[in-house]
């Protein structure tokens, strides 16, 4: 039992109140997920002794790649999902993980880069993953058609969400 199952539901019939709970079961699942991707990312960082970084700051250098950002683009591209942008790149850019310049254009805004040792990085999250996917390949974890689909479904979720957001009033 949940802490979900009293919640009413719009319809009246058991399929509404069945979609309802497999909807908020799902809301769940997609936020420990998300939490258990971060230790999962720690524990490697841990296992391997870096420990001047962490998950949030790794991820953020995996999805920066060979890219040359503005921290405004970081979310707008969806390479950053947090909060915290600013203090993120302060701590990578003085630990030697990002160069920052200002940019020509906008003296405003500022760029950032990875430097080697935040390719380093990046490559130890890209092996992870390779790992991770291997793995759950070779176990039947999830076969490609299945990973298509969740990955549509969440797309669409997407979607629906920023329509939501969008056309609120």
């Amino acid at each position: 039992m949940s802490i979900h199952s009293n919640l009413n539901g719009r319809g009246s019939g058991p399929e509404s109140q069945d979609f309802l709970g497999n909807y908020l079961e799902s809301l769940s699942m997609v936020e420990r997920l998300h939490r258990l991707l971060l230790d999962v990312v720690k524990d490697e960082f841990e296992r391997l002794n870096l420990l001047d970084i962490n998950s949030v700051q790794a991820l953020l250098l995996f999805n920066i790649g060979d890219n040359e950002v503005t921290a405004g683009e970081l979310k707008s591209r969806g390479y950053y999902q947090g909060s915290n942008v600013s203090y993120n790149l302060k701590k990578l850019v003085e630990c030697g993980y990002m160069h920052h310049k200002r940019c020509e254009v906008d003296r405003r805004a500022v760029r950032v880069k990875l430097t080697e040792q935040g390719q380093r990085v990046r490559k130890i999250v890209a092996e992870l993953f390779q790992r991770h996917a291997v793995g759950m390949k070779e176990r039947g974890v999830l076969t490609d058609s299945t990973l298509k689909d969740i990955t549509n479904s969440l797309h669409r979720v997407e979607r629906y969400w920023g329509d939501q957001i969008r056309y609120i009033y």
